[in-house]
């Protein structure tokens, strides 16, 4: 099977197994491939209900009719980004370890704001690690949901959303399994037990 179908087999397991949201990431792959697999994820997502995210390229997000984009620090301002993708698509922003960040990215019109990595993570070695409490400190002063990223597993997702993270960013943990779709499934139970503040099904991974 090639990485892409692969890929896309993988997604629509974890999909069956109870994620509510796609982000399509792909740092290194040419623009025409890029458009292709993100298109296939596109149309996965549509038949599973679920919204799809670009990481880091809101003109493609916009060329493909995703369902959002989320941005870092270095794909320019969040108010810039929130203007270019419109207000009928979901603005996702990470924050890394700094909550004035995430102040500033909900005063410019970001949906959620994510935090981590908040445990060694596989997929961003180099990664800033953020605290626990960023998340709480977060729920409390912020009126958008808060995200978790970086290295979570079933073992510290509990921990993560009693703290407050309303959604987990989960790749390793789920993708690695033989099963995806059943690891996907054992994290579901874990939501609705902490403090976030969800929309709609965003609260899973």
């Amino acid at each position: 099977m090639a990485d892409g179908e692969r890929l896309l087999a993988q997604c629509a397991e974890a999909l069956a197994g109870g994620a509510a949201l796609l982000q399509y990431r792909s740092k290194h792959t040419d623009a025409g491939l890029r458009r292709a697999q993100a298109t296939a994820m596109l149309a996965l997502a549509r038949r599973h209900g679920v919204p799809l995210i670009i990481n880091d390229d809101i003109d493609l997000a916009l060329a493909i009719g995703a369902d959002g984009a989320h941005i870092g620090r270095d794909d320019g301002d969040v108010a810039s980004a929130r203007a270019h993708l419109g207000a009928g698509r979901i603005l996702g922003v990470s924050c890394y370890d700094t909550l004035d960040r995430a102040r500033d990215a909900a005063a410019a019109g970001a949906d959620y704001v994510a935090f981590g990595a908040m445990f060694p993570s596989a997929t961003k070695p180099g990664a800033v690690r953020a605290p626990l409490s960023i998340l709480t400190r977060a729920v409390q002063e912020l009126d958008v949901p808060v995200a978790a990223i970086g290295g979570i597993t079933l073992d510290n997702a509990g921990a993560l959303i009693a703290a407050g993270a309303s959604l987990l960013a989960v790749v390793s943990d789920v993708f690695d399994d033989p099963e995806p779709g059943r690891r996907s499934a054992a994290y579901q139970p874990l939501f609705g037990t902490g403090t976030g503040k969800y929309r709609g099904n965003e609260e899973r991974i």
